[in-house]
């Protein structure tokens, strides 16, 4: 069969030229996410050659940090063990000052008794 113009299909024609620049913009796409993935392999060498002057004073801070913390506990241990110490001071200053209430109490009431003959039972 012979192509003439009265036998072309002309939306054929512009089917193929769609599909034709579809794949061109493809292809552009492919090509600029290549560069874009090109420049982050860049940043990522720059990143891994500046990892290992970083490591010494980053692992100096922790450890730094990590003393601090340990010192932090050990006080706050030290702490707790005052504070039982002081409550159980405390705990006796209280009985304390119950036994000279007590003591107190007792001595007034007997500074207030009256003196008796003790074979009258009469005042003197």
């Amino acid at each position: 069969m012979l192509l003439t113009v009265e036998t072309i299909e002309w939306w054929s024609i512009g089917v193929g030229l769609g599909v034709l620049f579809i794949g061109l913009g493809i292809f552009i796409l492919c090509i600029r996410a290549g560069q874009l993935l090109a420049r982050f392999d860049k940043t990522l060498d720059e990143i891994d050659r500046q990892i290992p002057a970083l490591s010494a004073p980053i692992a100096t801070t922790l450890t730094h940090v990590g003393g601090i913390a340990d010192t932090a506990d050990a006080t706050i241990a030290r702490l707790g063990v005052a504070v039982g110490q002081l409550e159980n001071v405390a705990a006796g200053a209280t009985k304390t000052a119950n036994t000279i209430g007590a003591v107190v109490a007792n001595v007034t009431s007997t500074m207030r008794k009256p003196k008796t003959e003790t074979a009258a039972g009469e005042s003197i």
